[in-house]
């Protein structure tokens, strides 16, 4: 079973792109399923199971998607395999950018929205910095020299990553995407994953459900803010 691991920031159409994605390697003959992790609701999987996909939901609640997948990876992955999927995809939902949710020696996609601006290219981080794959989604609502600055920023950002653009709405590009998915590397139950970049420290007060806010509250692995004219803080765990 090929698994393949798709990420990006909120709303910029990962869905869509998988889902055309998908019907292209159906059409080829290949039994490919979803697992769509989220963090309170995942409305989207309705668009799988119109198509018949096999589908699998996860919501991480009051953790971190990205924490969320790499606790259960391979849950979710002997999910597929009894499912005998050829590919599975693993849709994880974008949040803070700091982190991504890519596994060394799997295909590694992110999916940006060139409606967000060129700066956004550069506040993405691991997300984009670590992907094989980079897809640029709605291309057709800007110019062609927009999108040029886009891909030259992404490029510049990761040399080493394939960069295509998709519409998430005709799913334009999406025939040349499945075979790229279908090249990716196979899931080996039982051997050992690792992710391409570390996750944040977030081990804190607030994390354990404080709720007041505050220095004075703030317990754990602690980041203090340098402010002009204020003595230099210093970070330790309290």
């Amino acid at each position: 079973m090929k698994l393949t691991i798709v990420g990006g920031p909120p709303s910029v159409g990962k869905t869509a792109v998988v889902g055309h994605v998908l019907a292209h390697l159906r059409a080829a003959g290949r039994v490919a399923g979803v697992a769509k992790l989220d963090c309170l609701v995942a409305n989207e999987a309705q668009l799988f199971e119109r198509q018949g996909v096999p589908v699998t939901v996860g919501l991480a609640g009051y953790l971190c998607p990205d924490h969320f997948l790499a606790t259960n990876i391979d849950r979710i992955a002997a999910w597929g395999l009894r499912q005998r999927l050829d590919l599975l995809v693993v849709e994880s939902a974008g949040l803070c950018n700091r982190c991504s949710p890519y596994l060394r020696g799997l295909l590694a996609v992110a999916v940006m929205d060139v409606l967000s601006g060129v700066a956004a290219v550069q506040k993405v981080g691991p997300l984009l910095k670590a992907a094989d794959l980079v897809l640029l989604t709605r291309g057709d609502l800007v110019s062609q020299a927009e999108r040029d600055v886009v891909r030259l920023r992404v490029a510049e950002l990761n040399r080493g990553a394939k960069i295509l653009e998709v519409n998430g709405l005709t799913g334009q590009g999406a025939r040349l995407i499945a075979r790229l998915f279908e090249a990716g590397a196979d899931y080996v139950p039982g051997a050992e994953l690792s992710l391409r970049f570390s996750m944040p420290a977030a081990v804190c007060s607030f994390c354990l459900g404080e709720k007041r806010v505050g220095d004075a509250f703030a317990r754990g692995n602690v980041h203090l803010m340098e402010l002009p004219g204020e003595p230099s803080p210093a970070d330790a765990p309290r």
